[in-house]
């Protein structure tokens, strides 16, 4: 059973970017693969539209559909990272929306004890703006970039209006990032404080 009170630090790297995309997050190792993910989802942020994967070896991690069960995949929900780490994995690929096709790698980079005056998980930094969703994979973003950067591209105006405002591929959104690891933070303190108080009525 993975400890609670010990943390992972984990950087996200988003495959094929140039610059890279890139988040430093802390994570509990008793949090499941499926936190994990709306941690990623969180960190980017993108906004879980889309079917995801981990990748450790040749094991998969996913949300098995309960009408098409795949035997080679094992369910995010109930796998932990800890039980990853504790197996001595110091790196695993994480896809989101196959379409796309967005291929990240996530290197443990240090493990150690949590912090009590902390709520977890937490974002801790990063570079640059994820891709925004569907715009069609690393060619469609590169597409997308060259519009949008380029005051006189005859593309500008239509892709800005397609995404809905202005995109800085420098710009960290961290607020909005924050946010969303706080949302997650709080949830999961809800959900510590509701197991506690049943165990304590048994």
């Amino acid at each position: 059973m993975p400890d609670p009170s010990r943390i992972a630090r984990l950087r996200i790297t988003l495959d094929d970017t140039e610059p890279t995309v890139w988040r430093t997050v802390e994570v509990p190792l008793s949090a499941s693969l499926k936190l994990l993910h709306e941690v990623i989802q969180a960190a980017m942020p993108f906004q879980d539209y889309h079917l995801f994967q981990f990748q450790e070896g040749s094991a998969r991690y996913a949300i098995p559909h309960p009408e098409w069960p795949d035997v080679n995949t094992r369910s995010a929900k109930t796998t932990k990272l800890g039980a990853l780490v504790d197996r001595g994995t110091t790196a695993f690929a994480y896809t989101y929306d196959f379409g796309d096709n967005w291929q990240h790698t996530i290197t443990v980079e240090e493990l150690g004890p949590a912090d009590p005056t902390v709520a977890y998980p937490r974002f801790l930094d990063g570079a640059r703006r994820a891709p925004p969703e569907d715009v069609g994979g690393t060619m469609g973003f590169e597409e997308f970039l060259e519009a949008v950067t380029k005051p006189r591209h005859r593309e500008r105006k239509r892709m800005l209006e397609w995404y809905g405002g202005p995109f800085d591929p420098d710009e960290l959104d961290r607020e909005t990032i924050e946010a969303g690891m706080a949302k997650l933070a709080r949830r999961r303190a809800i959900g510590q404080a509701a197991f506690a108080k049943s165990r304590s009525q048994l």
